[in-house]
């Protein structure tokens, strides 16, 4: 091997280890910020986005955060449904089509990205490259093409997530502003119980 392709692999080497190191660094600052959450809820608008910067479609509804496990978003426009984590199971529930379903948490990486932020810190460091962008802004990339996302935007105001930037994915981008952001009410598990009705369709995907 040539003295000038050891050096250049040396090179890229050293990169390599400067971009992890920057990655490290980074994924702990937004850790630090994450850690001064221990509950969140409030309000939520989100638009998906289509070529051209057109918001194809536009929701609103509440949402509930309780780290490391508990997570509740709840849409009440357009349509009605509700998701609901807690360590053990994800609920999603469709309330105008009356069905239920309901997935285990232990290796899903569908997950959302709030569910992320919120969850586990070894699943946020072992599956994602973080980023920081500025002071409040942080981008994630999972590693692997299985997430729900390619890739996660997400700018703090204050003490709160203020906004998430999220490109799913199939290559759309979806922006989730969060208003009336309350970190005082306490919360706590039986904030997230939930039951599907008897008259619901149910379906169980852990067994």
């Amino acid at each position: 091997m040539s003295r000038a392709l050891v050096i250049a692999g040396f090179g890229l080497c050293l990169l390599a280890g400067i971009a992890k190191a920057e990655d490290a660094v980074a994924t702990d600052q937004l850790l630090a910020r994450l850690k001064q959450i221990s509950h969140l809820q409030g309000e939520f608008t989100q638009r998906q986005y289509g070529d051209g910067g057109a918001v194809l479609v536009e929701s609103s509804g509440a949402f509930k955060l309780l780290r490391p496990f508990f997570f509740s978003w709840e849409i009440h426009s357009p349509d009605n449904q509700l998701i609901v984590a807690n360590a053990e199971y994800l609920w999603h529930y469709d309330i105008d089509l009356q069905t239920a379903t309901r997935h285990p948490v232990v290796g899903n990486v569908e997950a959302s990205p709030l569910q992320i932020l919120g969850g586990d810190e070894s699943v946020l460091r072992d599956q994602y490259a973080v980023a920081q962008d500025s002071a409040d802004t942080f981008t994630l990339t999972p590693h692997g093409s299985a997430h729900s996302f390619r890739s996660l935007v997400v700018t703090f105001q204050g003490d709160v997530i203020g906004r998430m930037d999220i490109v799913d994915k199939l290559g759309q981008r979806v922006v989730v502003d969060f208003e009336n952001v309350d970190s005082q009410t306490v919360l706590d598990g039986n904030d997230f119980e939930f039951s599907p009705p008897a008259d619901a369709d149910t379906f169980y995907y852990d067994e």
